[in-house]
């Protein structure tokens, strides 16, 4: 094997084999005995921030971090003359950026001259799919739950509730502050199941192809007028978006409560700032909750505030449910926001870090019959997705 390309192998055939491991979504990277680079396909020039012919000039102790796994990795590959895989391999470096963690999985390409085959498979994104799901199962426990609260809590509350009213009539002035004590933790308790209720409605979402743009625009509306009045927005807009598919009141819900937690969260913070990003981001597919289609997923909105940021430990579970970090909050909102979204055929994640905590959402853009995506300025919102 020879720098960017395949010895030993007609013309044709060559660039065949080149063009396969080009079209992998994997970096790959080939090296000789002395641990010299000698080929790299394409994603590996992403993946390095190199091209291939810088990297076919340079060793592998130049493009990984001092004393890294993969060096021990490449000599038991050479050692056993067999295929080995290493997990969860911290490669980061000032050249390939912070916080990059890949599985590695090295193969021999020839035992006599010690050439190792080295394939990089980026954790980030298996990791992000993974939590989105575990983020889908939590809010179908939680429907469960709330299907029994509704039918086996309910009930008895409002016969309580009615005993109270009852004795309120016999009881002294002095003990009536009891009866309403009484009345007023079980309305409290039965808001509580009202909101929970939200998730065991398993009708389908009526979808229309809706501008996001006006979604969010209603949302800073509202926000603005209410709870975040003495807060900055800036609006960093994609004018092209193409519609994303969609129900607008569940939207709005979704990124009204994501502002009115960075809204909460940047109350003790000197910079009061929320920023509302969309842009297109294509290169992922999942598929769409109670279908076999897989859907792209082009379409990113963000929301950005400048709060203290969020414990790295609780970003894991930020939701599930009734997991807040909140005095008085009962853990339910963005949980019900995971659910919406998964609902729509897309996936949510948080990025934190002290003075910017952001909320990702990637979703997918509606398709007319044909297949093309429609941007606002070619069609109108039907009258159903319109503020």
């Amino acid at each position: 094997m020879s720098k960017g390309t395949v010895q030993f192998l007609p013309a044709p055939a060559a660039e065949m084999a080149v063009g396969i491991l080009d079209a992998l979504s994997h970096p790959v990277i080939v090296v000789d005995a002395g641990n010299n680079i000698i080929f790299a396909n394409s994603t590996a020039e992403a993946f390095f921030s190199a091209s291939r012919s810088y990297l076919t000039r340079e060793k592998l102790e130049r493009i990984l971090p001092f004393g890294s796994p993969v060096f021990a990795l490449v000599e038991q590959v050479r050692a056993d003359h067999a295929s080995v895989n290493e997990y969860r391999v911290d490669v980061s470096s000032p050249r390939i950026g912070p916080d990059r963690v890949a599985d590695v999985h090295g193969s021999p390409m020839n035992e006599q001259t010690g050439s190792v085959c080295l394939m990089f498979r980026e954790r980030t994104m298996a990791e992000k799919i993974d939590r989105q799901m575990t983020h889908r199962a939590a809010a179908r426990s939680v429907t469960g739950l709330a299907s029994m609260l509704a039918h086996e809590i309910k009930n008895p509350l409002s016969g309580i509730r009615g005993a109270a009213q009852l004795l309120e009539r016999a009881v002294s002035p002095e003990d009536k502050a009891l009866t309403q004590l009484i009345k007023d933790e079980t309305d409290r308790i039965v808001a509580l199941v009202d909101r929970m209720e939200v998730f065991s409605d398993e009708r389908p979402i009526e979808r229309f192809p809706v501008n996001i743009h006006l979604v969010l625009n209603h949302v800073k509306a509202v926000a603005e007028a209410g709870f975040a009045k003495d807060i900055e927005f800036v609006e960093l807009f994609d004018p092209s978006l193409p519609l994303v598919t969609g129900n607008r009141d569940q939207l709005i819900q979704v990124f009204l409560n994501l502002v009115k937690n960075a809204a909460e969260a940047c109350m003790g913070s000197k910079t009061k700032r929320i920023t509302l990003t969309t842009a297109y981001r294509p290169g992922m597919r999942l598929s769409l909750p109670g279908s076999s289609t897989r859907m792209t997923l082009p379409l990113e909105f963000c929301v950005t505030d400048t709060g203290s940021g969020i414990s790295p430990d609780l970003i894991p579970h930020m939701f599930d449910p009734f997991i807040t970090t909140k005095t008085n909050g009962s853990g339910l909102g963005l949980a019900l926001v995971a659910k919406i979204v998964g609902d729509h055929g897309g996936t949510i994640e948080c990025d934190s870090q002290p003075g910017r905590t952001t909320f990702r959402i990637l979703m997918p853009a509606f398709q007319d019959e044909t297949g093309r995506s429609i941007t606002p300025a070619t069609t109108p919102e039907p009258a159903g997705a319109r503020p």
